[in-house]
Parts: structure tokens; C-alpha cells; sequence
């Protein structure tokens, strides 16, 4: 927070209405990015919705590889999955049961090697291979700059004609880091955080 404020005076205002940063954690990379699939383009109500339909078929309510891969197609449209959805998911549960990604060896890797290795599963972009970055391995210094959350409340922020393009966003950013995902996090709670009067 002091080197985030010391570095960017809009930024610092953000920080001191907002207050201490806590990026919540969202479970291990499989959980994470099971959740990242069943959220695409759904409302966050239903999402969560359908999400907790799937924990529901789990062991313990937690998805793991082997229990994805048990369950039918026709199980996985019953709770609302769509037959794509349905086929991303599987196809993350192969990369997890077959060693391509484990757990262990993402949380070694740099930021670039994980983004490479998650993109490598079917509906899984660099945008979802971020936001595991950010919210499942806890790394500090993630930039997503095609977020549109934060290119909303960068150009809200800087007072911006229009959304910033990602290398403008990035350039702005330089003085945040090694610490772009707490700065983005704070952006994006910029946009539900009013300003004082």
C-alpha cells in the first residue's frame, strides 16, 4: 500500500477509501479454473447457481479430475451446463488426471509459463489464466489488461476519453510494480467505492 501510493497519487486516494487490500482466495487451480469455466458469459447469480449443482455431484462438494471425468454429458447439461461448457470442463479434468498440469509444478512456474501451460486446455484464455494468477496462486504482480473492469476504472480514474488500450494501460503501471494485482484490485474496487462528496 505505502509503495503503490508513493508511486501514483490517484491511485493512493483509491487506497485510502478503500482501505487494506484482500484479494480473496478462490481454491487450488482446478477448483479455480472449474469455477472460471462454469462463470463464463453467465451472471454471477447464476453461475453460482450451477457451480454449486456441480459441487453438489462431488465428493465433499469439491470437483476434483476423476469425478468430472465419471460424470456423463448428460449429467453435466442436467445442471445447466451447456454441451461446450461441458467439454471444456472434461477436457480440464484430462490435462489435471493425465499430469499435463498439476498443481505443484504451476505454483513453480513464472507467470508466463502458467499463463502458457492453462491456455492449453479448451476455453481456458489468457484473461482466465490471469485471474488464476491473481486469485488461486496468490501471484502480486499480474497486469490484465484486457480486463474490462480495470480498463473502466483506469480510464474513470485518469479521466480518459475512452477505454485505455492495454499498452497504455501498461505503461501507466509501471510504477505499480511488483505489485499490479494489488493496484488492479484496488481499481476494480474503485468502480463500487464512491467518492467522497
Amino acid at each position: 500500500m505505502r509503495h503503490l501510493s508513493a508511486g501514483d497519487a490517484r491511485l493512493a486516494g483509491i487506497i485510502a477509501r478503500v482501505g487494506p487490500w484482500k484479494i480473496p482466495r478462490i481454491g487450488e487451480p482446478f477448483t479455480a479454473l472449474c469455477r472460471s469455466i462454469v462463470h463464463q458469459q453467465l451472471g454471477m447469480k447464476a453461475a453460482a447457481v450451477i457451480y454449486g449443482r456441480l459441487a453438489a455431484l462431488c465428493p465433499r462438494r469439491q470437483p476434483t479430475p476423476t469425478k468430472i471425468l465419471a460424470l456423463s454429458e448428460g449429467e453435466l447439461r442436467t445442471i445447466g451446463l451447456s454441451r461446450q461448457k461441458s467439454a471444456y470442463l472434461r477436457n480440464l479434468a484430462e490435462h489435471f488426471a493425465d499430469g499435463s498440469l498439476r498443481t505443484a509444478t504451476l505454483r513453480r512456474m513464472n507467470d508466463e509459463e502458467v499463463i502458457a501451460a492453462a491456455t492449453q486446455v479448451k476455453g481456458v484464455g489468457r484473461w482466465t489464466a490471469e485471474m488464476l494468477l491473481i486469485f488461486s496462486l496468490g501471484r502480486l504482480d499480474v497486469l490484465p489488461v484486457g480486463d474490462f473492469g480495470l480498463r473502466s476504472a483506469v480510464q474513470k480514474t485518469y479521466r480518459m476519453r475512452g477505454l485505455p488500450k492495454p499498452k497504455r494501460i501498461a505503461k501507466l503501471a509501471k510504477p505499480w510494480q511488483p505489485y499490479r494485482s494489488v493496484a488492479t484490485w484496488y481499481l476494480w474496487r474503485s468502480l463500487d467505492t464512491p467518492n467522497p462528496a
